[in-house]
Order: C-alpha cells, then structure tokens, then sequence
C-alpha cells in the first residue's frame, strides 16, 4: 500500500515591499512521502518569494509534467514554473519552452556548484530561466520552524527577506546563479 501525503497548514503573511504586495495566504501543503521538511519548507519560501493570488502549488515530486508551484494566466498559458533542487536539462529546457519565466530554486549546499557547474551553460541558452541559490542555514533554520500548523510572516524590503515564526526571525540568504 502507498504511503499518502502528510497535509501542513501555513498562515503566510506577506509584505513584500520591493513589490507593494501585502496579503495573507492560507496554504495547504503535501508534503510527499519522501519529500524531507526541508525541501518543503523551501515550497513555502519560494510561495512567498513569488507571492501572488494565482500562484499554487503543482504536483510537485508526483508528477514530472508539472512544477513545484506554477501561476497561470487566464487563458491557461503558464506564466511562472518554480522547480525545487537541480533538475536535468532536459526538464529545464521543457519548463522554458512552456512558460514564460522559469525559476530554479536551489538548496542542497555544496552538490549545487558541481550540478551548476553541468547546468550553467545549458542555463545560459535560454532567455526565460533563473536560477537562485537558497543558503544551507537558511534551509536549515526554515526546517526547524516545520509544525503541521504554521504561522509565517515573510517580508522583504530592498533585497533583503526574513522569515518570522513566534520568536523566531529567519533571514533569508539568496544567491543569484543565472
């Protein structure tokens, strides 16, 4: 028998000055079975990296024809493709020939350089791809927040975010690959 998806609730408050967005989010997230607290939490950052009213969670690690999380466009065209960890080329190139902005999220510390090292110049082929470096801390301070109830504030002023849970107050260190 399959294990199913652990379900985490998060109270996400934005105020992300650099863009004048201020809202709250009510997030429902699955957390696949072997997917690891810090990979999702990381889901959550790039929610709120991203925030916006169409933006939502995809399939994630249960499907390879959709994202991490994806905003579409009324017409069902796909705006934004946010893909976690470092995936192949091959799923690169796919996600920029069918969105128009892609964003790579990385996480895993020091296996990044040598995937990004392989990636790079794939990366620099296409026009519509990022990709953004998330520091081993800060994944390791945003796991350790992981309750199945959450409550998060996320706010970004000129560049610089942090992360609050209670007492809790996450900055957010960012690299910018590509």
């Amino acid at each position: 028998m399959a294990l199913k998806s652990t379900v985490f609730k998060a109270d996400l408050q934005v105020s992300d000055m650099d863009r004048h967005y201020y809202q709250g989010h009510a997030l429902t997230i699955a957390q696949h079975p072997s997917e690891t607290d810090e990979r999702m939490m990381v889901r959550v950052l790039a929610f709120a990296l991203n925030a916006d009213e169409a933006l939502v969670f995809g399939k994630g690690l249960s499907s390879e024809d959709e994202p991490d999380l994806w905003r579409k466009e009324l017409t069902g065209e796909v705006d934004l493709w946010i893909e976690l960890g470092q995936p192949d080329e091959q799923r690169i190139r796919r996600a920029a020939g069918r969105a128009n902005r892609v964003i790579v999220y990385t996480y895993n510390g020091r296996a990044v350089e040598p995937w990004w090292k392989k990636m790079s110049s794939a990366v620099a082929r296409t026009k519509n791809v990022s990709v953004i470096d998330v520091s081993p801390a800060t994944v390791e301070a945003l796991a350790a927040l992981t309750e199945r109830t959450m409550q998060l504030q996320f706010m970004m002023q000129d560049g610089q975010a942090q992360v609050i849970s209670g007492d809790a107050v996450i900055p957010v260190e960012l690299t910018t690959l590509a």
